[in-house]
């Protein structure tokens, strides 16, 4: 019955049999013709390809942000008229979001339930947070300088930005990257986790649709080594990562020798606390949810459970009321 769902899905949304790259805004025939499947853990079966993008593709996709960013087009561009064009970009994901949700369902697993709920509205919500902070922002301001006269603040776009991220909420952590890259003016590259690459390539189609200029966003799935290549690059200057705490070491360390921004946000999880005086029965009830929430992959997910000792036996048993 699920699967059935699910194919019915897949054939409503017109899920491609197989992408070429973005690279720029433009797709472009991939350097190789090595490809990555994608597999719904539903039914094991193939749902879909793209391809897979090598070192040469990753070189292409910076040239062509280093070209746009040096250009000026969108980095030197007002801010009102990035606003404007994320906007649009924001109005077409909005009528794709339900069409988004399934695939990522497909892909990678999630109740459709969750995905209709949070894996694309959270991520629309998120661009439009962001596009309300770029509108009140100061891009440039006067102040009284500490030893007298005046100084300018300008906000200024950092470059071009390698965005990683990975397969469990991939709409959600891409936005995270891709919006305040946007409105700042950067390029940016996006790698998506090569379990879940079919998701941002239909948020690529609606980039391309919104008008951003050519060179400023580019979607390349790869697997470990290409994504080092695209961290170690000399073209970028800032990497956004969201993943593992063993990946994070090893980016962290390329931008440490290349004296390259970063921002990591890695392996952790969240503790549910039990107090004493906690209405057990609630608390449990509301931890069915926390915990296995979108199949339970989640940086949120309370799966570790802090209880204090005059209390311990009783949260073990009620939390083994789970699996009866």
């Amino acid at each position: 019955m699920i699967q059935q769902a699910l194919n019915e899905l897949s054939q409503q949304i017109r899920i491609r049999p197989r992408y070429d790259n973005f690279i720029g805004g433009q797709w472009v025939d991939p350097a190789t013709s090595a490809t990555i499947p994608v597999i719904s853990p539903h039914s094991e079966e193939r749902v879909g390809s793209v391809p897979e993008a090598s070192t040469e593709d990753v070189d292409r996709a910076v040239a062509a942000a280093r070209r746009a960013f040096d250009a000026g087009e969108w980095s030197n561009a007002a801010p009102e008229e990035r606003i404007a064009a994320v906007r649009r970009f924001s109005d077409l994901y909005m009528a794709k979001m339900m069409d988004i949700a399934a695939v990522i369902t497909t892909e990678m697993g999630s109740p459709i339930s969750f995905s209709q709920l949070a894996q694309t509205p959270a991520p629309w919500m998120m661009l439009n947070s962001f596009i309300d902070v770029a509108a009140n922002h100061a891009w440039e301001e006067r102040r009284q300088g500490v030893l007298g006269g005046e100084v300018i603040i300008r906000s200024e776009a950092v470059g071009v930005v390698a965005a990683i991220v990975p397969w469990n909420v991939p709409q959600f952590v891409t936005m995270s990257k891709l919006a305040p890259a946007l409105l700042a003016g950067c390029s940016i590259i996006i790698k998506p986790a090569p379990e879940t690459p079919l998701d941002a390539m239909m948020m690529a189609e609606l980039i391309a649709e919104a008008g951003i200029p050519e060179g400023v966003v580019s979607v390349l799935p790869a697997g470990r080594e290409v994504g080092e290549h695209l961290v170690s690059h000399a073209g970028i200057d800032k990497v956004a990562f969201t993943g593992s705490t063993a990946a994070g070491r090893r980016i962290a360390a390329i931008c440490g020798e290349q004296l390259k921004r970063c921002t990591l946000e890695l392996g952790g999880k969240s503790a549910a606390i039990i107090l004493d005086d906690a209405d057990l029965g609630m608390v449990t009830e509301g931890l069915k949810f926390a915990s296995f929430m979108n199949n339970g992959q989640a940086c949120v997910a309370q799966t570790r459970i802090l209880a204090s000792r005059t209390r311990y036996d009783e949260v073990v048993e009620a939390i083994a009321s789970f699996y009866a």
